[in-house]
């Protein structure tokens, strides 16, 4: 395949590939939402002990829905890879990302399938129950980063492993635990959705008596849990927000500075649907809403990382 061509397809399939996640990603929270997530039983990866399900309920195929769209997900990443190593030489960054991406593709299935297999769906409102969902939503970002980094190499002929690493430049590292810190706000967010689909809140009570209610003694851990979350995302997205705008005041030029704007105001809109959820009580759509501008949060972050980081290399370190 001709250079010209490699340049038009694979970014083309690789962002395909992208949005793609994203919309499992999202049915998958519908899956919670709906509380489908015991629509094929305790059976993975048939479904009620069948290939395809006989009579089904609304639960059965919404849930067997999402797999089936998530074993398609597989054939589209597997594509992903054979291509990238088909087209960039060894050590090139896409096929880095597209290795990352099969892995926690596997990965995501093995803990989707523990989560069935342990019926750790619907109802449960168990401590097991909260940790596997925090572990799924690290499992997913990670995912999520492997196909984006995929993305962003695949515009990029010959940069590979050895010319990115940040090495010790302190606007990479930097950007680096913004990262890990979202990745943490992520966790805590896996935990209140949680408990909004589980314990939702009265849309018509008062937000100062749900408040207060979450924190009784007899309130469910996952209610008291809940306002966790808005603390960490509103000092997470502060700091976001320095960090952005000290890459802008070092990097005002290109897809640096436009990256580091775009994460600026991905940041303001996150917090702002933060506060519609809520106010509305989460209900079910912005709770899609709210993961969807995750996401987008998440991945102009990773492309602004990679940007500050292939600059860096470039340039040597940067002065302290």
């Amino acid at each position: 395949m001709s250079a010209r061509a490699v340049s038009r397809f694979f970014p083309r399939l690789a962002w395909l590939s992208l949005i793609y996640t994203i919309l499992v990603v999202l049915f998958g929270a519908w899956v919670r939402i709906t509380g489908s997530g015991a629509g094929c039983g305790q059976h993975w990866p048939t479904c009620h002990g069948q290939v395809v399900p006989r009579l089904p309920s609304m639960a059965t195929i919404i849930e067997f829905s999402h797999r089936a769209s998530s074993g398609i997900y597989g054939f589209v990443i597997l594509a992903l890879v054979i291509a990238a190593f088909r087209l960039f030489p060894r050590r090139h960054l896409a096929r880095t990302g597209a290795v990352l991406a099969l892995i926690f593709t596997i990965s995501e299935a093995l803990v989707g399938a523990r989560l069935v297999l342990q019926g750790l769906v619907a109802d449960n409102d168990s401590i097991a129950r909260a940790v596997w969902m925090a572990i799924h939503l690290i499992n997913t970002s990670l995912l999520t980063g492997g196909v984006a980094l995929t993305c962003w190499a695949g515009r990029r002929p010959s940069i590979k492993l050895r010319e990115s690493t940040p090495g010790s430049g302190r606007l990479g590292w930097l950007l680096v635990g913004t990262l890990f810190g979202l990745l943490l706000v992520g966790v805590t967010g896996a935990v209140t959705a949680l408990g909004d689909t589980l314990y939702p809140v009265d849309p018509s009570g008062a937000l100062l008596q749900s408040l207060s209610a979450d924190q009784s003694s007899t309130a469910h851990f996952l209610q008291r849990l809940r306002m966790m979350h808005p603390i960490f995302a509103l000092g997470m997205g502060l700091f976001t927000l320095v960090v952005t705008q000290k890459v802008a005041d070092r990097r005002p030029q290109g897809a640096t500075l436009w990256w580091a704007r775009f994460v600026a105001a991905a940041v303001i809109a996150q917090v702002l649907a933060g506060v519609v959820n809520i106010l509305l009580s989460a209900p079910g759509w912005m709770q899609i809403v709210h993961l969807l501008l995750a996401n987008v949060l998440w991945i102009s972050l990773i492309f602004l990382t990679l940007e500050v980081v292939a600059e860096t290399s470039k340039q040597g370190v940067e002065p302290g």
